[in-house]
């Protein structure tokens, strides 16, 4: 008898909606706090949006973007593409105007996607007239020229209001009355594995942020690999409060249809609405990701932890938390199992992860293994193979890795050598091979000649009682050449002063690792889900200026 026949069934983004269409039509596919829809009606939806787009004259290959708050319509506009053989370069919903006029000619978009919605206090259609002023002044229902945009060609906009220099819904759809099925369908099963699907941007921090070019293959496998590693199954309901234009909800998009699951999101997070979504969705698997949604959740008011019973797996890194915070979180979520990742957006989303049937004590210290077909080592500053225990910067190797940043084969090549791609993290790998991460390479503090990590002093400083999340940055010093200075967001209702909380590390690290400043800290600078660290850095450059002034 020979063992059982295993094999990776990987296919395209449009293919699987496809393939979980046609197991469980009637299923919901994608369900938000308003409306939902089935796996039958968002392909159906998906069809007519790529009727619509081809019709507008979008074809194989070329680059649209969408400008969207996180909806169900941004899930039909991105399988409509995904049809087309196009490619979705999601647009970050925060950007201001540079930002959204910077990435639609570098990204040489033909048509955006937006809304007159108004999200989180965000004006989409007056972003875009900002970022575009020669919009205002452009008939409605129109094709555009604009010389800031050369190839951007029409902007549809979510409404029948007619706004100056777009198009309107009832307008665009208009253009699909031409386009029959039959030639959607032909074009679907055109686009192969390694075609660019997505076009993701990172976050810029010193320099303009760097397009990655991510094939179907990339998103699929890794969503596959993760809905396997998970146990995944169609009994499962996923939920990301992770914006659709992150990496981090596309790709467990893709690991939900895979197993035929229910995903579940949100337009923004906000910790009372995401304990609202959990206690009347009921999903079974959390992907916050990042542990400041899951803090945000249990400090709130309204916390119950008899409503989270629902959630058995959970991905929230506990090897990168104070032990304080994970007793918190075992008391928070009873039933749930925590899982810690690695990835980023070079890499479609996550390289290792725990398993489930892992002991807790590997799963809260470390960050798991590769996804088969993925490779990771660390290397050494000369580029020989670290030891193992030894740190590093993580290179990583296999299906899951960009094509390459679009338009600048210069970085590319910086970022890939020898077959690797280079992270700038620094991690180790134990002896079995599983990941554990110890902040950016960029995140290393020189402090009076010593190699200072900034996620250890974080660490130190969030195991005091009073404080909720801290954030460690260097401050420019004469004799030492930086210092480390932390900022603190306190737990509600706690209280500690400075001094205190300097003299509590005094205790714990060596002295040239002591926070020399503290500052209390309400509201996160923030990316999509992440806090910015380089305004942090800006910041203390601020305060050091003023300082000198005053003197």
């Amino acid at each position: 008898m020979s063992a059982t026949l295993n094999y990776t069934a990987t296919t395209t983004v449009g293919d699987l909606l496809v393939r979980a269409t046609a197991r469980t039509p009637d299923k919901d596919a994608i369900r938000f706090p308003d409306q939902n829809r089935s796996f039958r009606q968002l392909h159906q939806a998906a069809m007519l949006r790529a009727r619509e787009l081809y019709g507008l004259g979008v074809r194989p290959g070329d680059h649209v973007g969408i400008f969207l708050p996180s909806c169900i319509e941004y899930l039909e506009y991105y399988f409509g593409l995904a049809y087309l053989g196009a490619v979705s370069v999601p647009m970050n919903a925060r950007y201001r105007e540079h930002e959204l006029r910077y990435q639609t000619v570098n990204a040489d978009l033909v048509h955006i996607i937006s809304t007159t919605q108004v999200a989180e206090g965000l004006d989409f259609r007056a972003r875009l007239h900002q970022a575009f002023p020669a919009l205002r002044d452009a008939p409605p229902d129109q094709p555009i020229s604009l010389p800031e945009a050369p190839r951007l060609r029409g902007i549809t906009l979510l409404t029948d209001e007619p706004s100056a220099g777009c198009l309107r819904q009832s307008v665009s759809q208009r253009f699909a009355a031409d386009v029959e099925d039959t030639l959607i369908d032909r074009l679907r099963r055109a686009v192969t594995l390694r075609q660019t699907a997505l076009i993701l941007y990172t976050s810029g921090t010193t320099s303009n942020p760097k397009g990655c070019m991510i094939s179907h293959e990339a998103l699929v496998r890794t969503g596959m690999g993760l809905a396997e590693r998970y146990g995944m199954t169609d009994r499962d309901a996923f939920w990301s409060p992770l914006p659709m234009f992150h990496v981090g909800a596309l790709f467990p998009l893709c690991a939900a249809y895979h197993a035929g699951a229910t995903y579940i999101g949100m337009q923004h997070f906000d910790a009372g609405a995401a304990l609202r979504l959990v206690r009347e969705a009921r999903p079974t698997i959390g992907y916050p990701s990042f542990a400041l949604f899951l803090s945000d959740m249990v400090y709130h008011p309204d916390f119950r932890a008899e409503d989270m019973a629902s959630l058995r797996l959970i991905n929230c890194s506990m090897a990168l938390s104070p032990e304080p915070f994970r007793e918190l979180m075992r008391k928070s979520f009873p039933n749930a199992v925590f899982v810690g990742t690695y990835g980023m957006t070079e890499t479609a989303g996550t390289v290792t992860t725990s398993d489930p049937a892992d002991s807790e004590a590997e799963r809260f210290n470390r960050l798991g293994r590769p996804f088969d077909g993925l490779s990771v080592r660390i290397a050494r500053e000369d580029g020989t193979e670290a030891a193992p225990g030894e740190i590093g910067e993580i290179c990583v190797k296999g299906f899951s890795i960009f094509t390459e940043y679009y338009g600048d084969p210069e970085k590319t090549a910086e970022a890939k050598r020898d077959g690797w791609f280079h992270t700038g993290d620094l991690g180790s790998l134990d002896a079995a091979g599983t990941l554990m991460f110890h902040g950016r390479a960029k995140d290393m503090l020189k402090v009076g000649g010593e190699n200072v990590a900034a996620l250890e002093i974080e660490m130190v400083v969030a195991q005091h009682p009073a404080v909720k999340t801290c954030q460690v940055v260097g401050k420019p010093d004469p004799r030492l050449q930086e210092v480390p200075v932390a900022f603190v967001e306190l737990v509600p209702g706690q209280s500690v002063d400075p001094a205190a909380l300097i003299a509590y590390c005094k205790t714990r690290i060596a002295s040239f690792k002591v926070p020399r400043d503290v500052h209390f800290i309400a509201e996160w600078p923030m990316s999509a889900s992440k806090i910015q660290k380089f305004k942090l850095r800006d910041m203390v450059q601020e305060m050091a200026a003023d300082s000198c002034a005053a003197q």
